[in-house]
């Protein structure tokens, strides 16, 4: 017998974050076609809750509003209320969150939303104290009873906002990329660099995976030291900071001071996917340790919390914990005070706390310590009088002590959903890392999660689905899922030169035509055509955390062109980042991913295509260096793929570089090969 007061209908959910919500005395429901039809009929307003189940202030305002069962007759009486998972429907959170940017200049999560019976958006914000939130309510259920036309005159022009903000006017000038373009971007860029900490100036900081990749690359191709000393600075602050777990590995969401340390404790896949993807290339181009063990010891958290038996990956790890005195808490299961520290360590408590600064910069607040480092191994080392080796043991020791203390603790909840798009985005890292450092056990755990989205995510009909949870593959795919899985896809093909995996990141990209594509602004919508309209189809361009699912996929038409000699694609792709031009010179931080396909038009792009039986022996020689403007095909047998035909050899493995169409004569020698290579523009 149920043992819980409320229970609404959230409870037939499979989402963490909406059955964290069944037991409210608020009568929530799921956002689906009968909600939607109940609140025309009984001629209510809608009330749009969104969240996540990682997020701090939804779990805040949950306690404060939404379990209050004062709060829930207000909400009950006069609105259905609507509880949406941002991560399950990205499609709504979008709509309704540019609703909050028009009404209040910002948004973020919570964001509560009132709109029409027909969804249409009247009012909203983020997150509201109980007074305030009852206020607001009441104020709202009188207008629409009393002077519903105002409210109908309001949400019409706010509709209006919404449609207009995402009008992308096709670009008819004529289409020329050049250098100037990327340095004038960078140069704009440049006044919101924190050259002394990393990222971006002020608070709070977040790792921004596609921000490094983009300056990464430009820095090399444009031999800008400055840059390059910028991207160093960056990674290593954030892998030497708190926002970086330094005993379980694995990164948090964001730092909330400007040196790195405090995070927001909720620990993302996308964040971890991208920035695995982005250490690895790091390494690949400085060969600073640093990066590789951040990269080793965050997938070995991903590993350990973050994978199901099937090879899929869960979403996240809450921010918030049970403490010592049985409550809930920010960060309480990775803080450690001294006292503990000294218990645990003993006689290493002192070169401990000077490694990992248990001490003024290491602390945060009541008795509490965030592990974070300043000084390098070396420098530390030599301090205290200890050979480097003998530290390293040390540090895996302390490490492995300490994790076993800390999983004696109520661990942050699980958000155990498996999203296709984020499960593409950590694949992708997996792929960069078996590449960069010749592991075969990513590679392994790369396929078997290929696998995973190939047998259970792909549909008979040729879509993708977004959701994955207790063995059910549900909601249509959104541009976000079909286009981290071509990258992914494309990046395994090169990995493993089975070209199952580039013939499936072909097909899907047909798909996305089919279903996505807007002919009348040259980019694809954010939803198919077969799902149900909401008030408006969004087109996502800005690149965020997560780059924008445009520019990912103008990428993948760029990569795929060649593969294909499929000319539709280059030029598809090319009106693509014309379109968006203009905001990349203004705004290069939120279009740095369209700045990566820039670079890709302006110096030369190699196809590296390698043919013959030791085929991989010259993949690996290759992959031992930075090369970002260039794509891989192989095989060890005859392959009819365009950049492969008549190239198989049996006696010979040859190694074959072109560039504009134009090949240099193949050599089987994978040094001269890259000789022919040119990186700088």
């Amino acid at each position: 017998m149920s043992t819980h007061k409320y229970t609404n209908s959230l409870i037939k959910e499979t989402s963490p974050y909406l059955l964290q919500h069944a037991h409210n005395p608020v009568d929530w429901h799921a956002w689906n076609k009968e909600t939607l039809e109940l609140a025309k009929k009984e001629n209510k307003l809608l009330l749009i809750s969104i969240g996540y189940s990682s997020c701090h202030w939804c779990h805040v305002m949950e306690h404060e509003c939404f379990e209050d069962e004062e709060v829930a007759a207000v909400m009950n009486q006069h609105f259905i209320n609507i509880k949406v998972d941002r991560e399950e429907r990205p499609d709504v959170d979008q709509v309704y969150m540019n609703a909050v940017q028009l009404i209040t200049g910002r948004g973020g999560w919570p964001l509560n939303c009132i709109a029409l019976p027909d969804g249409r958006p009247i009012w909203g914000g983020t997150y509201f104290p109980k007074e305030n939130w009852i206020n607001a309510l009441n104020q709202l259920a009188k207008l629409y009873a009393e002077t519903p036309e105002k409210a109908i005159e309001y949400a019409e022009k706010l509709t209006e906002g919404i449609k207009n903000s995402d009008i992308i006017p096709k670009n008819n000038n004529p289409k020329d990329f050049k250098v100037s373009d990327l340095n004038q971007a960078v140069n704009e860029w440049k006044q919101a660099m924190d050259f002394d900490l990393g990222g971006r100036r002020g608070v709070p900081k977040f790792p921004m995976p596609n921000n490094y990749q983009f300056l990464l690359r430009y820095a090399i191709q444009a031999e800008d030291t400055e840059i390059l000393n910028y991207v160093n600075t960056s990674l290593s602050n954030m892998a030497f900071g708190g926002i970086y777990d330094q005993i379980g590995g694995g990164f948090s969401r964001y730092s909330v001071d400007t040196k790195w340390h405090v995070p927001h404790f909720e620990k993302m896949l996308y964040d971890n996917g991208q920035l695995v993807s982005l250490y690895a290339e790091a390494y690949q181009a400085t060969k600073n340790e640093l990066y590789k063990s951040t990269v080793y010891q965050t997938l070995q958290f991903i590993e350990r919390e973050l994978t199901t038996s099937e090879g899929a990956f869960y979403s996240s790890l809450d921010a918030d914990s049970i403490n010592k005195k049985g409550t809930l808490e920010e960060g309480a299961y990775y803080v450690w005070t001294k006292e503990e520290l000294n218990s645990i360590l003993g006689t290493d408590f002192e070169l401990f706390s000077d490694y990992y600064n248990v001490n003024h910069y290491g602390f945060w607040e009541h008795d509490n310590y965030v592990l974070i480092r300043k000084g390098t191994t070396s420098e530390i080392s030599k301090k205290h009088s200890i050979s480097i080796s003998a530290l390293e043991e040390k540090i895996l020791h302390w490490q492995k002590i300490l994790l076993k203390e800390r999983n004696k603790k109520e661990k942050p909840r699980l958000d155990d959903k498996s999203l296709t798009s984020w499960n593409a985005l950590m694949l992708k890292g997996y792929i960069n890392a078996s590449t960069v450092f010749n592991d075969p056990h990513f590679l392994d755990v790369a396929l078997k999660n290929a696998t995973f989205i190939y047998t259970k995510q792909l549909q008979e009909n040729g879509n993708l689905n977004h959701n994955y949870k207790n063995n059910k593959s549900t909601i249509n795919g959104y541009l976000e899922d079909y286009a981290t899985v071509i990258d992914a896809y494309i990046a395994l093909y090169e990995a493993t030169f089975n070209e199952l995996w580039l013939h499936t990141a072909k097909q899907l990209t047909d798909y996305t035509f089919d279903h996505f594509y807007d002919t009348e602004s040259g980019l694809f919508y954010f939803t198919s055509d077969e799902d149900p309209n909401l008030i408006t189809r969004k087109i996502e361009i800005e690149d965020n955390v997560i780059p924008a699912s445009n520019s990912i996929m103008a990428r993948n038409l760029f990569k795929l062109s060649h593969y294909y000699s499929n000319s539709y694609y280059l030029k598809v792709s090319k009106q693509m980042l014309h379109n968006v031009k203009e905001r990349t010179q203004k705004y290069a931080s939120g279009y740095s991913n369209w700045l990566q396909l820039m670079a890709d038009f302006t110096g030369d792009y190699y196809e590296i295509a390698i043919s013959g039986e030791h085929a991989f022996d010259k993949l690996n020689e290759i992959n031992k260096s930075y090369n970002p403007n260039k794509l891989i095909a192989g095989s060890v047998k005859k392959s009819n793929l365009p950049l492969m035909e008549g190239r198989f050899n049996e006696n010979e493995t040859l190694i074959y570089i072109c560039v504009d169409g134009a090949c240099q004569l193949p050599v089987s020698d994978a040094k001269k090969a890259l000789n022919q290579l040119k990186i700088k523009f």
